[in-house]
Formats: structure tokens, sequence, C-alpha cells
């Protein structure tokens, strides 16, 4: 029989602070906090040559508490009350773009004048890399993500989270949320880093599948769901099967005159994308689930100057 899966978190515990743990059935058993690991708990263990067998075959901290999972993952920020975190402690975020066909077209049809820049990247052989954000930058599970306040056309973008390790191998994976602000973009490419990297304008949980033995690509069924009012506002679903380019190749190019001693998330680039008359609103919920995984959810927020 093959071994389960590993699924590493990160939560706050009131009195401690922040805490990993590892999912063990319908209980999350916590095995090191950040005050006895100098805050770089996951950092340390993306050293290893395997994370997912050394937590699996106990290289990890002892064990600290038991969570019941669900209420962990139902649970809203509060200081008083355990709930999850962003799933990083020292690791930069970063992004791909224009890896799905949907993704191309979207770009292409929110430029002004710049269209075949977008066109050109899809069939290049060097792929669009960014740096999207750093670890004070990110929510977790149930955390607001933001909006800008200067911008007036604003979407999530669903994607898989890739963790490489620093030795730039796959390591694992999680469901991110590159939030991002389509008409800034489209003003001009060079406007890129002010539509995407802001307070909170990602998200990255509720856990991390760590892969024992990690191929070029896993095919991952992505689902969104936006909430507003109760209702939904819109609905959509793809897979990393149809992606342009594999994880591994991102990867590599991401490697390239490039060091990260802590590990790095790259966001995969999304090919969910809604219809160009839909904008983001204060007050929505953001639903994204890979069932691999689980769901991330976030509230959205927006501040008025």
């Amino acid at each position: 029989m093959a071994d389960a899966p590993v699924k590493l978190l990160r939560c706050h515990l009131p009195g401690v602070g922040p805490a990993w743990g590892v999912v063990d059935g319908a209980d999350v058993s916590v095995i090191a906090a950040d005050t006895g690991t100098g805050g770089a708990f996951l950092a340390s263990l993306l050293q290893l040559p395997n994370p997912a067998r050394a937590l699996r075959t106990g290289h990890a901290a002892g064990r600290l508490a038991w969570l019941p999972l669900d209420a962990l993952l139902a649970a809203p920020p509060d200081d008083a009350r355990a709930h999850l975190l962003a799933p990083l402690d020292r690791q930069e975020v970063w992004a791909a773009g224009v890896t799905y066909e949907r993704s191309r077209v979207a770009r292409m049809d929110e430029t002004q004048g710049a269209e075949r820049f977008y066109d050109l990247v899809y069939d290049a052989e060097r792929p669009e890399l960014f740096f999207k954000a750093t670890p004070s930058r990110v929510a977790g599970p149930n955390a607001p993500v933001r909006i800008r306040a200067d911008a007036t056309w604003n979407v999530p973008e669903p994607e898989v989270a890739v963790l490489f390790s620093p030795r730039l191998e796959v390591v694992g994976y999680t469901i991110g949320n590159d939030m991002s602000s389509r008409d800034i973009e489209g003003q001009n490419p060079l406007y890129l880093p002010q539509a995407k990297v802001y307070r909170e304008c990602c998200a990255l949980g509720p856990v991390i599948w760590l892969d024992d033995d990690p191929p070029e690509h896993r095919a991952l069924k992505i689902t969104l769901m936006i909430e507003r009012r109760g209702a939904v506002a819109f609905a959509g679903e793809t897979s990393t099967a149809s992606m342009k380019r594999r994880f591994a190749e991102l990867g590599r190019w991401l490697a390239r005159d490039n060091v990260f001693a802590s590990g790095v998330f790259l966001l995969t680039g999304t090919g969910l994308v809604p219809p160009n008359d839909f904008t983001l609103q204060a007050g929505d919920v953001v639903r994204i689930t890979v069932p691999e995984i689980g769901t991330l959810g976030n509230p959205v927020v927006q501040q008025r100057g």
C-alpha cells in the first residue's frame, strides 16, 4: 500500500503564536512552533533531501498539541483561537504568466496596444516570470485578500502554487490566489508590478501537499467560485493538464541566476479568468478548490481613499 500523502500546514496557537502541524486523519498534529525554530521551520525542512519522508519518519520536532482539522479549516483569523495561517515562513512567492491559452487571450483582451507582447511570450522558449509577494503580503485561509483602491477591474487568479526546495526541485503543492488589477496592467505592461504586488495581493493554503516522488508535472483540477451577497457571482473550472509549460520546466527557468536559500513558491499561471464584464467587489468571497489539497477561501476587502 502506498504511503498516505503528507500534508503540512501553518497555524496560530493562542499563547504560542505561529506553529506547524501535519494532518493526521481528522486531526492535526502540531509539531513545531516559531518560538522553538526561530521562525524557520519550513526553511529548515526544505534543506532535507525528501521533506515528506522526513516528516513521515519522525525527523521533525516532538508533538506540541492535537487540533481538530475541520475546526481549524473553518476558524476565522482571531488571536484568541487557533486558526490557519499562510503555509510559509521565509519563502518568497514568484509567479508565471501566460502559461495557459485562456490567460494569453485574457492578457491580450485587457491590453491597450501591447497585445502582441503576450501573444509572443506564449510561444516563446522563455516564460514570463515575475516576483509576486514577500511573506508579509500573503494572506492565509479565511483572511482577507485586497483589491487596490486605485483599480476598477480586479479579478482573482486561481492557481496551483508549486513549492521548490533551495535546489529548485519540486517538493510540494498548495493553492494560490494571484490577485490582479486588470485595468492597471492593461494600461501598460510596465505597470505589472503595481497590478500584482501590494499588501494582501496573494493568498496561499490551506495545506502543502508534500510530494515524495514528484513528476515533471501533475494534472490537478482547479475550481473557482466567487460568492456575492450569498449567491454565486461566478464559477468555473480548469486543470493544470492544459498548461503549455510543465512545473519542472518553470522551476528550471526560475533557477537561472537566482538563489532561494529558504525555498520558493511559484504560482504557475491561471487557466480560469472571469468574463471581461466581471470585477470583484468588497465583500465578495473567493473560494478555490484543488481536491488533493482542499479549499482556499478568502473574503475580499478594498479601502477607499
